[in-house]
């Protein structure tokens, strides 16, 4: 505790982490901003940021400029969030809770009497209570008397990071019976949503059921698309006619779906249980988008083998650089396998440094292609000319997995459109 009020250590620096250190900061908080990383570290001290939201980026050097330190050890403070990543490792069916693991040995050594810490990160129900639990206590205080164990778990959309942070609800769930009024205080220091508390376990279970209920969701609207596409009608004017019912609301299909919640989350739901669930196959048939767009390419082409596509988008959702599990890449990747001689990839917003393939410009990228796919929905790619695309393009394959071109001006043009 400070003159000026608790003191915030933040274990993290990412997509969540720093711009919670941020908000924090920006309220008035003194915050330490820890991240394991010292090139990540320095390149924020320096005030170089890898996300693409100018509003981000300035709330972010505000904060820098007052009260958020980046720090190169974690240190003493009467609230320690934790943020850091927990990857699922699909090769052994379990997700990677080291980073959190090792979050809870650097705050075990600096704990002191009447400290909180609240994990921020995805995780699996039971984390907080169980693994992260016993970790903070190897400090040899309580979590049920001596400090106060929370989770309470971000619900943020890349490109409105901080209207989210801001707006959303929040969630806030305690270990061991403990009081959530400390937690519920921090957090109203700049949540104008609705702050809900329970226990820590129901807390993380929240998160994950849902970013499950969209995936399954989406699933069905994929679901549709393809049934559509069977029958020979439009999957888009048959759910928008569907969705008139009162009671009816059908997402939009498209490529897959991608970002670190939506496909990671109920993965952690499956793990370690042998409950048959319907999230299980809304996995496999959102990861089976890719294979619909295969199929849609190969009956506009014929065959793939020595074939050029190019493939507009590469983030996983429209206006942001956000690359994490896209679709594109996965696309990418199966269409060589299949024999595609030549696959183009071309974003607007994404850094090509981000990622393993050449990024063409739109224009590189379409000259002598056999196919286009559009990928991402980014908002440019709705004024796309056919013209323009006729006049660089050897073939007239259009493969319009967000529905987001005017068919039929495209179809006047010569364009064989195929829209999921």
């Amino acid at each position: 505790m400070t003159d000026n009020g608790p003191t915030i250590c933040v274990h993290g620096l990412g997509y969540v982490g720093l711009p919670t250190a941020a908000m924090f900061a920006n309220s008035g908080y003194e915050v330490a901003g820890f991240d394991a990383d010292p090139d990540h570290r320095q390149k924020l001290e320096y005030k170089q940021f890898s996300f693409e939201e100018p509003d981000l980026e300035r709330f972010v050097s505000r904060a820098l400029d007052d009260g958020l330190s980046i720090v190169g050890d974690p240190e003493p403070a009467d609230f320690h969030v934790v943020c850091v990543p927990t990857p699922y490792d699909r090769d052994l069916d379990r997700t990677d809770l080291s980073y959190v693991e090792a979050a809870g040995e650097a705050v075990a050594e600096l704990l002191q009497p009447g400290d909180a810490v609240v994990l921020s990160s995805t995780v699996p129900p039971g984390t907080t209570a169980g693994r992260l639990r016993e970790v903070i206590e190897r400090s040899g205080l309580s979590a049920s008397e001596d400090v106060l164990l929370g989770y309470s778990p971000e619900t943020v959309l890349p490109g409105n990071t901080l209207t989210e942070l801001r707006g959303n609800d929040r969630l806030i769930g305690t270990v061991g019976g403990r009081s959530p009024d400390r937690l519920v205080a921090l957090y109203d220091s700049f949540v104008s949503g609705d702050i809900r508390t329970t226990n820590a376990t129901t807390a993380e279970f929240v998160k994950l059921i849902q970013n499950a209920y969209r995936d399954v969701n989406i699933a069905f609207a994929n679901e549709v698309a393809k049934l559509s596409h069977e029958f020979g009608i439009d999957s888009r004017e048959s759910i928008a006619l569907a969705n008139e019912h009162p009671r009816v609301d059908i997402l939009h299909p498209g490529p897959g779906v991608g970002g670190h919640c939506i496909p990671i989350d109920p993965l952690f739901l499956t793990h370690g249980n042998d409950v048959p669930m319907l999230i299980e196959t809304a996995r496999t048939v959102n990861d089976g988008m890719v294979g619909f767009i295969e199929q849609l390419l190969e009956a506009a082409l014929g065959e793939l083998e020595g074939t050029t596509v190019t493939l507009l988008g590469v983030a996983y959702k429209g206006g942001v650089s956000d690359i994490r599990e896209t679709p594109s890449l996965v696309i990418a990747e199966q269409l060589r396998e299949k024999g595609v001689d030549d696959v183009r990839l071309t974003d607007p917003y994404v850094d090509g440094n981000d990622v393993e393939y050449e990024l063409f410009s739109i224009k590189g990228g379409l000259d002598g292609a056999d196919a286009a796919v559009l990928v991402t929905d980014h908002p440019d790619y709705g004024a796309l000319s056919p013209e323009a695309f006729a006049s660089r393009m050897q073939g007239k394959v259009m493969i319009d997995t967000r529905a987001m071109l005017d068919r039929d001006r495209w179809e006047r043009t010569g364009f064989d459109v195929y829209q999921v």
